[in-house]
């Protein structure tokens, strides 16, 4: 079990670290998609009516170690200021002068944001001393460390890993809503249950589909992933994504389900141009007739109808990859419909964060779902069956 917020007992006036995953996409100064941010909103809530002093901490980007103005969290300041409806004191360093005076300023229930944790190289750090002693500095700040990040939770990190040994920790209302529907999907699922992955590359899912291929009732595939399959099944893809290195393993996939009683869905037609452009000329052609000259780049109507079919009696379901290149519209309709057909079933359904859950929000479905994961990479590692470092951190 993990530990809780309950746990850390009476927090008035206590400053408690709260690690949070602030990675958003940005262009230029301004945030294109704030959900990373609202879901860190409750956390934030319950520690500031608790009376505590709030200190949170996150990262953005990959500033490899040193301070690089286009990664600065102060746009992230500013949104969350509005979010919450309260000023959110903004620190210029992560643990020199600005954060020591922004934090020994804050009253009881006030928020306060450190800069960019990647902007100090111990918190990405292999070396565990480096590591540990970055993870010494920002102990200093509190006197208690609670991680809402789901998003960070499988990096070994001084902000995710060495500080809960450091101080007394919990995890948060976000971390533990993440762990809880995994745990569901993972150990208890109610049947039928489906599984559907998409996504550019099979060699991203290999974990996934290893764990849970004697787990599910139904593996439902789309995306460019799903062109490796075809090939396997002896069907020509012609300029398609195709990972020819990863042929045997999803040979023995396929094998596997078929000896196991598992039902492998994969596209009977797809949406076909010849070039990856939104201007590009589109065909359906069916999934076993892809021409030379062409490259399939979202699922067909048939397809669609196929895939709703799998979906809409199951009792759970876990998505994680979109069905084709969902940004562009001409090549977004089956990621749509699948979407659809998840977010309507009479049960549980789980997105697994990254590409799906962006969107999902882009194509407005949030409400639909049962849980949307904030973490891409944490969610994908949980359903390969692995402990996250940073879970494994907070157990009591």
């Amino acid at each position: 079990m993990v530990a809780t917020i309950d746990g850390l007992g009476d927090l008035q006036g206590k400053r408690v670290l709260v690690r949070a995953d602030f990675n958003v996409p940005l262009d230029g100064q301004t945030i294109t998609d704030d959900g990373r941010i609202r879901a860190a909103l409750p956390g934030i809530t319950t520690l500031r009516d608790a009376g505590a002093k709030v200190v949170v901490m996150a990262h953005l980007g990959r500033p490899k170690g040193e301070p690089k103005p286009e990664y600065s969290l102060a746009p992230v300041a500013a949104r969350l200021s509005e979010l919450l409806g309260a000023d959110v004191a903004f620190a210029s360093d992560t643990v020199g002068e600005s954060a020591a005076g922004v934090v020994a300023g804050l009253g009881d229930g006030e928020v306060a944001l450190l800069e960019n944790l990647r902007f100090n190289p111990g918190e990405t750090s292999k070396d565990d001393a480096e590591r540990g002693a970055f993870a010494d500095q920002l102990a200093a700040l509190g006197d208690a460390y609670v991680n809402d990040g789901f998003g960070v939770s499988h990096r070994k990190q001084a902000s995710v890993t060495d500080i809960a040994e450091r101080l007394p920790h919990a995890a948060g209302p976000l971390v533990l809503k993440e762990v809880e529907a995994f745990g569901k999907v993972l150990t208890d699922p109610d049947r039928p249950y489906v599984v559907v992955l998409g996504g550019s590359k099979v060699s991203d899912k290999l974990g996934v589909i290893d764990n849970l291929i004697a787990k599910v009732d139904r593996l439902v595939i789309g995306g460019g992933m799903c062109f490796t399959f075809l090939k396997a099944q002896g069907n020509d893809v012609g300029k398609s994504l195709l990972e020819s290195e990863q042929l045997a393993t999803v040979e023995g996939y396929l094998r596997a389900a078929a000896e196991s009683g598992v039902e492998i869905v994969l596209p009977v037609d797809v949406v076909v141009a010849p070039e990856l452009s939104a201007d590009a000329p589109t065909a359906v052609v069916a999934a076993d007739q892809i021409p030379a000259d062409q490259m399939g780049l979202d699922i067909g109507p048939a397809s669609v109808e196929l895939f709703r079919s799998k979906i809409l009696d199951a009792h759970t379901v876990v998505w994680n990859g979109p069905m084709g290149v969902f940004e562009i519209p001409q090549f977004a309709t089956g990621t749509l419909e699948v979407a659809k057909a998840i977010g309507s079933i009479d049960g549980l359904s789980v997105v697994g964060g990254g590409d799906s859950a962006a969107a999902v929000r882009q194509l407005d479905l949030s409400e639909s779902f049962g849980h949307i994961s904030t973490g891409g990479g944490a969610s994908l590692e949980l359903l390969e069956g692995k402990t996250l470092p940073g879970i494994a951190a907070l157990e009591e």
